[in-house]
């Protein structure tokens, strides 16, 4: 049974929430021996607000119009980078996840981006084998721009090479109609 997904910009008053489904999505990351990424704390509302701002954060909100789960994007030489989509547990496995990276994925195409891109966890099952499964590739080195050199660096000072991570690209069909 498909389930009607309600995609629309995150809202200043709502960014609490972003957090707290943050939270909740990490701490999924415990149950796979990774409990430092569950303990890691979210964005602050002064790090996500500039991504409202600039009209590259939605949520998947509930039938009460309540977010459930979360994108947040930037322009990373001209693509747009996945900094962060979460899905609240009790949400899980209904599909927002991959309506929010459609969403993007619609909105680039509207814009003239040629291509989405994200990095990620290799061994974790809702990681890179399911952005594999929503249509992105793995970069190997060659492949990766400075840009995303810098966020993998950004990433690594962070902690996070800990674990096996990759970069992973989708390119995107251009779309009639403005982005929005």
């Amino acid at each position: 049974m498909a389930i009607a997904i309600t995609v629309r910009p995150a809202r200043w008053d709502e960014l609490t929430v972003l957090q707290d489904i943050e939270r909740a999505a990490g701490r999924c990351f415990r149950d796979i021996g990774m409990p430092e990424i569950a303990d890691d704390e979210p964005l602050t509302l002064d790090e996500l607000d500039p991504y409202r701002r600039a009209g590259l954060a939605w949520v998947s909100v509930d039938a009460t119009g309540t977010p459930v789960a979360y994108l947040i994007a930037e322009h990373v030489e001209g693509n747009l980078h996945v900094e962060q989509v979460s899905v609240h547990p009790d949400h899980a496995r209904r599909g927002l996840g991959r309506g929010l990276l459609e969403h993007l994925a619609e909105f680039a195409g509207r814009a003239g981006v040629p291509a989405l891109t994200l990095t990620t966890f290799t061994e974790v099952p809702w990681n890179a084998p399911y952005y594999a499964r929503c249509g992105f590739r793995r970069l190997d080195d060659a492949e990766l721009t400075a840009g995303l050199r810098e966020i993998r660096e950004r990433e690594a000072a962070h902690g996070l090479d800990r674990w096996p991570r990759v970069c992973m690209r989708r390119d995107v069909r251009r779309h009639l109609g403005p982005a929005q």
